[in-house]
């Protein structure tokens, strides 16, 4: 007999509060919770879309951290965010004076969200004044840059974290727990996709920006997914890549990248992600297992996520999250300022973003592109 069961937000509160992230969170000082002692804070360097639009709104929510400093090269716009944010005009700074943050008290971390190729540079000068450092995937453009910011981070002892939300988020926690739990029997397959038509004039279509195309953008989140989902590393790693659109936008970079990974256990993945078509606005991964299946769509989106599965035993799974943006980011941060209080490594730290850019070169290699 078939289990069909629909998860109310009471359920899905228990379920999650199952999940790896009950295990996975360092215990925060409490010396330092909210309200027992001084928030962390936090310097957003870029005044782009995700930290206007995502990152700095969810700082209202954080129980851990507030807003002391901005790093801009438009002062009139940093003017404005400061304003609404509390942070006093001197601690404005630019891209010219941003080593001056070294001296700056009131900042604790950064949260670096440039272009692809500039997250090296500001990650390393973060590192040398002594501020731990969030820093927005893909971790850089070049393994060797990869490799820097480690070192440099290492080297001043300052925590450093790549931005893989999805890694915290309840569903995706969830999918992992009932992988490791056998709750579909042995997986075989994985299939994943993300994308979306880009716009013209986009900085991401600027190769020396963005280090390539599709796949160091959204595709990072399929290939991300397919190693934690499995919790395995990929071995052997085929490739393609096209262009298919004519209208100009893609001079610089490819359009489509596909590509399909063996895992040691034997499970095959196989990804895509574009920026010619529209995977759905959120993308999408299917997990096939033995006696079951796991999905989720949309699967990497501030918001509205949605996890449905088959369960080996029949039970039927729906878990729609019912968080809103920004609460993904809030989290995201809470969870690193817990990991520099307790003085932990975080779980996607930089030898994660490494792994992820080294398989990221194998791939562009494989599809007959220059590795990075």
């Amino acid at each position: 007999m078939t289990l069909t069961r629909k998860l109310t937000r009471r359920d899905f509160s228990r379920l999650s509060a199952m999940a790896a992230l009950s295990s996975s969170l360092p215990r925060m000082n409490a010396q330092e919770t909210a309200g027992g002692g001084r928030k962390f804070g936090w310097c957003i360097v870029g005044l782009g879309r995700i930290s206007m639009g995502h990152f700095m709104p969810g700082m209202g929510d954080s129980k851990t951290g507030k807003l002391t400093a901005l790093v801009s090269g438009h002062r009139e716009k940093a003017e404005k965010q400061a304003a609404m944010y509390n942070v006093p005009s001197p601690s404005i700074y630019s891209y010219d004076n941003y080593d001056e943050i070294a001296r700056d008290k009131d900042i604790d971390g950064v949260y670096i969200a440039l272009p692809n190729a500039m997250h090296a540079e500001y990650t390393i000068r973060a590192a040398k004044a002594g501020k731990h450092v969030l820093c927005e995937k893909p971790m850089c453009t070049s393994v060797r840059d990869a490799q820097a910011m480690i070192e440099a981070c290492a080297k001043h002892r300052v925590k450093l974290m790549i931005a893989y939300r999805c890694q915290y988020q309840p569903q995706h926690l969830k999918a992992i727990e009932l992988i490791r739990t056998g709750a579909i029997g042995q997986v075989q397959t994985i299939e994943s996709a993300f994308g979306f038509p880009i716009q013209p004039g986009e900085w991401r279509l600027n190769k020396k920006m963005a280090g390539g195309g599709p796949l160091m953008d959204v595709g990072i989140y399929s290939l991300n997914a397919c190693r934690y989902l499995t919790g395995e590393e990929p071995g052997e790693i085929k490739a393609n890549a096209s262009t298919i659109d004519q209208d100009g936008r893609f001079t610089e970079v490819e359009e489509n990248d596909g590509w399909t990974m063996k895992f040691p256990s034997g499970i095959l993945a196989s990804c895509t992600t574009t920026y010619g078509g529209d995977t759905g606005g959120g993308g999408f991964f299917k997990v096939h297992g033995a006696k079951g299946w796991i999905a989720m769509e949309p699967a990497f989106p501030y918001q509205g996520m949605r996890l449905t599965a088959r369960l080996g035993d029949g039970t039927m799974l729906d878990m729609l999250d019912p968080q809103h943006d920004p609460a993904q980011f809030t989290t995201q941060a809470d969870y690193f300022v817990e990991c520099v209080w307790n003085n932990r490594e975080p779980k996607t730290d930089g030898q994660e973003g490494l792994r992820d850019m080294t398989y990221i070169s194998q791939i562009y290699e494989a599809a007959g592109l220059r590795g990075l």
